[in-house]
């Protein structure tokens, strides 16, 4: 298995990840032998996840994103949904996190939303990535190429970028995590 043995942080907010694109990069994970760590800020015990714009099921945290090294995980996934990673990026510790994970050259991955804390860490300059549409200027403006594919693995910077549009879009975002991570 491609993933077998390898740690892989999960960073999402208190609320506001949307579920699915937390869960089937999860199993992803777990399917292919790795162990997936689910990181969140401050002080959070559990994260509200959402089904759009219906709140969905809760999962508990393992660590706060404070408390973690960037040196026990070999990759990180950034779930969406809109709240998500606009609180995210408004974390000085997250994004520390992802920034320090993307300087480290260790493959990130990121669905839907959720550049938007790599546009805030600023880690893009010269990358090529596709994300839910409405980022397209926020990507562009932070130096990125966006394009519209199902999902961009970009090996052009440190370490390997994987970025996706939307739900619909996971089958092929967690095969790129499995083959890339």
């Amino acid at each position: 298995m491609a993933l077998n043995g390898k740690k892989i942080a999960f960073l999402v907010a208190p609320e506001g990840v949307e579920q699915v694109e937390l869960t089937e990069p999860w199993q992803a994970v777990r399917d292919g032998g790795g162990s997936p760590v689910l990181l969140s800020t401050g002080d959070a015990r559990t994260v509200q996840a959402f089904n759009h714009l219906d709140k969905a099921d809760t999962f508990d945290v393992d660590l706060p994103v404070g408390r973690a090294g960037v040196e026990d995980y070999d990759g990180l996934v950034l779930p969406g949904g809109v709240a998500n990673p606009d609180q995210l990026r408004t974390d000085d510790e997250a994004v520390a996190f992802v920034r320090a994970f993307v300087e480290a050259g260790k493959p990130v991955a990121a669905v839907c939303h959720a550049p938007w804390t790599l546009v805030e860490a600023g880690v893009l300059s010269g990358r090529t990535l596709t994300s839910w549409p409405s980022l397209q200027t926020d990507v562009r403006n932070a130096g990125a190429t966006w394009v519209d594919e199902e999902v961009v693995v970009d090996r052009s910077g440190p370490g390997p970028l994987i970025t996706s549009r939307r739900p619909d879009d996971l089958p092929a975002f967690a095969q790129a995590i499995s083959a890339t991570f």
